[in-house]
C-alpha cells in the first residue's frame, strides 16, 4: 500500500470514529433530555453521563484534528516536501513515517531534545 492510499485509509477510519463519537455524544444528551436519568445530589448517572459526552467530544476533536494533519500530509505528497521535517528540512526516518504517516518533524524535535531544531 502506497503512503497516500495509508493517509487515505487512514483519514477514512479516523472520519468515521469521529461521527460515531458524536453522535454517541449526541445520544446522551438526548436520553438525558428524555428524563430517563435521575440526577441526584450525590452525582452518580448524571455525573457519568456528563463525562462520557465530554470524553467522546474530546476523542472526535482529535479524531477531526489529526485527519486536518492528514490533509496537510496529502498536500506534501502532493508537492515533494512529504518526508521532510518543517522545522529542519531533513529527512524523517521511513520507521517513523511508517508508525505516523503525517508526521511533520523527527523524534528528537517533537520531544525537544539533545539537537533539537
Amino acid at each position: 500500500m502506497s503512503q497516500r492510499e495509508l493517509l487515505i485509509s487512514e483519514r477514512r477510519n479516523l472520519l468515521g470514529q469521529a461521527d460515531q463519537l458524536e453522535s454517541e455524544a449526541n445520544a446522551i444528551v438526548e436520553n438525558s433530555e428524555m428524563g430517563d436519568v435521575q440526577f441526584d445530589d450525590e452525582g452518580g448517572e448524571g455525573d457519568t453521563m456528563v463525562v462520557e459526552r465530554e470524553r467522546d467530544l474530546t476523542l472526535s476533536a482529535s479524531a477531526r484534528q489529526t485527519v486536518e494533519e492528514i490533509d496537510e500530509a496529502l498536500k506534501r505528497l502532493e508537492t515533494g516536501d512529504y518526508g521532510y521535517s518543517s522545522r529542519s528540512g531533513l529527512p524523517i526516518p521511513r520507521e517513523r513515517l511508517k508508525a505516523i504517516p503525517w508526521t511533520t518533524e523527527l523524534v528528537v524535535e517533537r520531544a525537544g531534545g539533545i539537537g533539537s531544531y
